[in-house]
């Protein structure tokens, strides 16, 4: 019978970091044995059965580098499990600073409706309503992402506050339509990288990672400059920033017609995070 040890040794044999392959095999007991801290404490014992099926999601995991979101359908994001699949990217840790960043200027100016450009899992649109008296609409263009989306707002109860719409940017925002705040986490990454990207990140829908230019601003072009068009006065515009993007993305937006630009730094000191508000 496989213990406990010899599941984790699968994994870091694998060359999954030691303190993340402890995390993994947390999560896999949780949820394939509903194993946690405190059967450990309790003494409580595996089965055999259990056991197995742990081991061999495992080795899927080791073999394929498939991410452990994946195999478990699950992805933890400001403290809710958002349900995950291929069809959306998964929420990241640094995306938290962005909605963060939403969540504060939703509430300093009491604003009422908003928008999510590329919705994905849906994360994004659901913690802003969760935390906000606020509807917000996320749009994306593939149909399956929009279903995960809608699934994700169902399991927090967020009906008519995260609603969801198929939409390439903004093609399907409707005549008179505007918003008080547009928020979008862009594909960021140049076609040209792909080849260099990590294995997990592969898994990811490409739709929702790559851009067709070589600086990979071609999203935060297209965004900017149909944004004010939907804004209203005083509206603001925020976006995640990929890695040494910050200069070009604040460009783009003072170029159209963006102003009180701000720019906040992640955990890790990247600029993460750009925001602007329409000039009038």
């Amino acid at each position: 019978m496989a213990t406990i040890q010899e599941i984790l040794k699968i994994l870091t044999d694998s060359g999954i970091e030691p303190n993340e392959a402890n995390v993994e095999v947390k999560l896999l007991l949780e949820h394939f044995a509903n194993y946690g801290a405190k059967d450990i404490i309790m003494g409580k014992k595996l089965t055999e059965d259990k056991l197995k099926i742990v081991k061999e999601k495992a080795e899927l995991r080791a073999k394929t580098r498939q991410p452990i979101q994946h195999i478990i359908g699950f992805a933890n994001f400001m403290d809710e499990e958002f349900i995950v699949n291929p069809s959306v990217l998964i929420p990241r840790d640094e995306t938290e600073f962005l909605v963060r960043k939403a969540i504060d200027i939703i509430n300093e100016n009491n604003f009422k409706i908003a928008l999510d450009v590329g919705t994905g899992s849906g994360c994004i649109a659901c913690m802003i309503a969760k935390n906000c008296d606020c509807q917000i609409i996320g749009l994306d263009v593939s149909t399956d992402a929009l279903n995960t989306a809608l699934d994700n707002a169902s399991r927090l109860n967020l009906y008519n506050r995260a609603i969801f719409r198929k939409s390439d940017i903004f093609s399907n925002v409707k005549p008179r339509e505007k918003f008080d705040l547009i928020v979008s986490n862009p594909p960021y990454i140049p076609l040209s990288e792909k080849k260099n990207i990590q294995k997990e990140v592969t898994f990811d829908p490409d739709l929702a990672l790559y851009t067709s230019d070589e600086k990979g601003l071609e999203f935060y072009e297209k965004i900017s400059k149909g944004a004010p068009a939907i804004l209203n006065d005083n509206g603001y515009l925020i976006f995640e920033l990929g890695l040494g993007q910050a200069k070009y993305v604040k460009d783009i937006m003072l170029n159209n017609g963006f102003c009180n630009i701000e720019i906040i730094r992640d955990l890790a000191g990247i600029e993460r995070v750009i925001s602007g508000k329409k000039s009038v």
